[in-house]
């Protein structure tokens, strides 16, 4: 049994939270709003989980000394865009206890990975970052699932593979941290695109050409950032980006399949009603990109869809007419 802090009430945070204390341990969850602390508390219920009861070993504050204290390991389960200021708010409480990071995503202003942004904040944090094809609504239910964990520190390793792992997760390890962590990032754009494909009506054709070089430019860039190569095509980089452009629960896929029916952005993002992790990462990754002189036309193209007013279908075109090339 071992005491886990998870800093984060969402559906990701809590679907790891009743994955470890379905397995013995006692989690508690920082959430920054007293209704949702409320609701798991007193109703033991998760909003953005509605069919799913909680364990009884979760509790849930809004107070992070309470939350860390004593804790043997914390999960930052926070969105991209609110690492930074969330963590700074509790760096004071962390010592030497191990933080893995589990969102995807980058840093918009900075366009920093969120391994560099905890770094920049507390440079002798011990991190790891945990990834993988995981959807919250089949995590917090038991399904099977294969994730896998980085690191540099090899008893961090060692340690999220005993607390995590059992018949229903399985966990991995690597010390590739930036590979994992780009993988998990790069992959929420093209899972986006995958939804535009749907809301046009493309075929399974062009859904297996988008993921199949949307990979291409996933691996390009990420070996530019400093990732391996092989990572990419592991469960952090090729088994999330299927899971994610196939599957109905990837928030991602929904918003690109309601720009592709001709809602604006403001519109998909009250009717997906929670953080949409793609739509900052196309922005960054179309900046970094430009600055590292990497080839990403898919990319280029759908950033143009969101921010230029670009025609989906017309964009479909622009993509299958560009020059050229051998495989």
């Amino acid at each position: 049994m071992r005491n886990i802090a998870i800093i984060g009430s969402g559906s990701w945070g809590v679907a790891l939270a009743i994955h470890l204390a379905s397995i013995g341990n006692n989690v508690k969850i920082w959430s920054f709003m007293e209704e949702e602390r409320d609701i798991i508390n007193n109703e033991k219920k998760c909003k953005f989980l509605p069919n799913v009861n909680l364990p009884e070993n979760i509790l849930c504050s809004t107070d992070f000394e309470e939350v860390l204290k004593d804790a043997e390991l914390i999960l930052h389960v926070t969105p991209s865009k609110f690492t930074r200021s969330t963590f700074k708010q509790y760096k004071h409480y962390v010592g030497k206890t191990p933080i893995i990071i589990c969102g995807k995503g980058f840093e918009k202003d900075s366009l920093e990975t969120l391994d560099e942004v905890i770094l920049d904040e507390m440079p002798e944090a011990r991190i790891g970052v945990l990834s993988g094809p995981s959807h919250a609504e089949e995590v917090s239910i038991g399904v099977p699932t294969a994730l896998v964990v980085a690191s540099k520190h090899q008893s961090i390793l060692k340690n999220v593979q005993e607390i995590f792992m059992s018949e229903k997760m399985r966990i991995y390890t690597s010390n590739d941290v930036k590979g994992v962590e780009l993988g998990g990032a790069l992959k929420n754009i093209i899972a986006f695109c995958a939804g535009v494909a749907a809301g046009i009506d493309l075929g399974d054709n062009s859904f297996a050409a988008l993921i199949t070089r949307g990979l291409k430019e996933l691996v390009r860039l990420g070996v530019e950032l400093g990732g391996k190569e092989e990572t990419f095509y592991g469960l952090s980089g090729l088994g999330d980006l299927i899971v994610t452009c196939l599957s109905e629960h990837s928030r991602n896929r929904k918003a690109g399949f309601l720009i592709g029916k001709g809602k604006t952005l403001e519109e998909t993002k009250q009717e997906v009603g929670m953080v949409i992790e793609s739509v900052d990462n196309i922005e960054v990754a179309y900046e970094l990109s430009k600055l590292h002189n990497v080839e990403m036309p898919i990319v280029e193209t759908v950033y143009k869809v969101l921010y230029e007013n670009l025609d989906p279908k017309e964009a479909v075109k622009n993509l299958m007419n560009r020059d050229k090339k051998m495989e």
